[in-house]
């Protein structure tokens, strides 16, 4: 129907300009939030100038994210002498066009219903008719297994990079970013089971309504609140997924150049680079989704709050709907700022240390997590049977 078509590209074209934004503010964010942790000043040089006036704006370095977009559409695209050209060209796209279909099934919001929403207008009210939509790009049940199945893909892209390259730090940042993320997917996989054993599904929207519930009596069913470690765990993962210092071995600047994207110049290697500041941003969206309410506060639905104790504040559709998007983007923007923190707070690993990390610390803390969650799990069941 066109109204399903005209509520879907709306959708699309909110969550292209939300990441590319994101991806955009997020360069100006390392910069900024790297300088106040240094006491530095930060990226504070490149400003528009106000059309026939000598009005300069600056705003704080906000526009060294364009700058640098701009440079890298006007740099020459320098090619290594010798590589495979159909890989060397696609890898860019395989990296940058996966972690934008990862946000496909990310609901960014409750229930949208466009009657409500447009009750001045009656035309357009009846139009929609009663139709209601999840804040969603894809209504897919399956929502978290796409996450892993679309987040595996950049892997093939970044290895693809490295052995088009014919060049062998390329091929050692290849090498590595397959073995880390074989690492690291298996540790992100087994902190969200424990999230999929205590909601019973693996439906992002289904996930995120049943934590605007409460536990109890007082605390809201947050994921985080469930499943603490699985929390930090899970973090931590996708971190080292994103290739993020501390977990940046595929790239490590001083031992691999630029790692896996040594030979790319211009915007191909800005497709990398952005594709990992989006990334960014789409840990911290699905963070949000599975451990933060997604778009809701505490206590908080898609009829306004119900308080513990059975007070409740309703609220109007389009309240609702602007104070959830809101919501979600300020989760976003915290955690991602928190990522960056992370990335200027802590020392390289060693590659050694990296695996054994993953493998000897990370997995046997998920196991243990996962068995005590399926067993409390377990119990609950059992009691409410025999109660």
């Amino acid at each position: 129907m066109m109204q399903d078509l005209v509520v879907h590209a709306v959708y699309i074209a909110y969550a292209l300009g939300m990441l590319l934004t994101f991806g955009t503010v997020l360069t100006w964010v390392e910069r900024k939030q790297a300088a106040v942790m240094a006491d530095r000043i930060g990226a504070n040089r490149a400003y528009v100038r106000l059309p026939f006036t000598q009005i300069k704006l600056v705003w704080l370095g906000l526009f060294h994210g364009l700058a640098d977009g701009l440079k890298m559409m006007l740099k020459e695209d320098f090619k290594p002498a010798a590589y495979d050209r159909f890989a060397y060209e696609v890898a860019p796209w395989v990296v940058f066009v996966p972690v934008l279909l990862v946000f496909g099934v990310v609901p960014f919001g409750g229930a949208l219903h466009p009657a409500e929403l447009f009750s001045a207008w009656p035309a357009v009210a009846a139009w929609f008719g009663e139709r209601s939509y999840n804040m969603q790009i894809a209504a897919l049940d399956a929502g978290l297994l796409i996450i892993f199945a679309f987040g595996g893909l950049t892997v093939i892209g970044a290895m693809l990079a490295g052995w088009s390259s014919s060049n062998k730090f390329s091929m050692l940042g290849a090498l590595r970013a397959g073995s880390q993320m074989i690492s690291y997917e298996l540790v992100m996989g087994l902190t969200v089971l424990g999230l999929v054993l205590i909601y019973g599904t693996v439906d992002l929207v289904d996930i995120v309504r049943q934590q605007s519930g409460i536990v109890l009596g007082f605390l809201p069913a947050w994921g985080v609140v469930l499943q603490p470690f699985a929390a930090i765990l899970f973090i931590v993962a996708a971190m080292a997924e994103n290739r993020r210092i501390p977990f940046d071995l595929p790239e490590a600047e001083s031992e691999l150049i630029s790692g896996y994207f040594t030979e790319y110049s211009a915007m191909k290697m800005g497709l990398f680079m952005f594709a990992e500041f989006i990334e960014i941003a789409v840990i911290a969206a699905i963070f949000t989704t599975l451990f933060l309410g997604g778009a809701n506060l505490p206590y908080m639905h898609d009829g306004g709050f119900t308080f513990p104790g059975g007070a409740e504040v309703a609220l109007g559709h389009g309240v609702v709907v602007l104070l959830q998007l809101f919501t979600f983007l300020v989760k976003v923007l915290v955690i991602s700022s928190f990522q960056i923190l992370v990335r200027w707070t802590l020392p390289r690993f060693r590659y050694d240390q990296l695996l054994r990390f993953a493998w000897k610390f990370l997995f046997p803390i998920c196991l243990a997590n996962l068995v005590v969650t399926a067993i409390a799990v377990w119990l609950i069941n059992v009691a409410g049977g025999t109660a």
